[in-house]
């Protein structure tokens, strides 16, 4: 079992500098999947309401001799419930579900601007929170002025940004702003989630080859340089190992600056999903 390393949020939690995602992972074959990441020594599990996964992940939880306590259990509020009274009975719905009494960290999943309700939204989080129901409360694919918005109307601002982050579409100027604003950036499909040849960039397998790793894991040790918390699927116990087996080598600035430059900017965004545009009900 690979150790662990930690960031510490704004609000003094401590959260694992690689997560496991939990996307399209479901039923037995997900239970015995996380269960697998879970003895390789993953304690935070990224879920959400949309990976429709959440009972997977509660019985996982369940079955491991891992106390309660030592897990970092986040789950995402879907854009049919970011009005205030359906945001509280969501939260509340989801715990049920997973079969917990709290979430460690929960998160709005999309500022959805268009339906304009991200706000009350943030002010249920913040709520849920002094109720209990949450410890760390954050945000996912906010942009600057979603942000700024949200601190402004309630004087709390999130722990954690969870956005789209990989070396086609590194994101770094919001990576800046969340840092400004004294927020982690967490990166979702670091590997490009199959739609894009990132893990066959020769970039990457250049300067992995110096290091005896693989491209992705020259991607997780990029992102956690960046101060970045990542969230990355693994299913193969193996592949669970090697996205922990990070933390014994550096990359030099000549390396990281190469990484930066495979940026492709708006075009190298998975699926077109700019948090502006992005609906998903759509």
């Amino acid at each position: 079992m690979t150790m662990q390393h930690y960031f510490e949020a704004n609000d003094g939690s401590r959260l694992p500098k690689i997560g496991l995602g939990t996307v399209y992972i479901k039923g037995a074959k997900g239970v015995t999947s996380t269960l697998s990441a879970i003895n390789n020594g993953y304690r935070l599990i990224d879920t959400s309401t949309n990976y429709n996964n959440e009972g997977m992940v509660g019985e996982a939880i369940r079955r491991s001799s891992i106390p309660r306590e030592d897990f970092i259990i986040s789950s995402k509020l879907p854009g049919e419930a970011h009005e205030y009274d359906k945001a509280i009975l969501m939260i509340q719905e989801s715990l049920y579900r997973m079969g917990l009494d709290y979430f460690d960290k929960y998160m709005i999943h999309w500022p959805l601007p268009k339906q304009d309700k991200y706000v009350e939204a943030w002010q249920a989080l913040v709520d849920a929170q002094k109720f209990g129901l949450i410890k760390t409360i954050g945000v996912s694919n906010f942009l600057e002025e979603h942000l700024d918005r949200i601190i402004d109307e309630t004087g709390v601002t999130p722990a954690t940004n969870q956005i789209e982050r990989h070396p086609y579409f590194n994101n770094n100027e919001l990576v800046q702003v969340n840092k400004e604003r004294g927020i982690i950036t967490e990166g979702w499909s670091p590997f490009g989630r199959d739609k894009n040849e990132v893990l066959e960039n020769d970039v990457l397998k250049e300067i992995g080859k110096k290091y005896g790793k693989s491209p992705a894991q020259v991607i997780l040790r990029w992102n956690v340089e960046s101060d970045i918390l990542t969230v990355a699927k693994a299913a193969s116990s193996k592949n669970q190992q090697a996205n922990l087996d990070i933390f014994d080598f550096s990359l030099t600035e000549e390396e990281v600056g190469k990484i930066n430059a495979l940026d492709k900017g708006e075009p190298g965004r998975l699926d077109g999903q700019h948090p502006n545009d992005y609906e998903e009900f759509d």
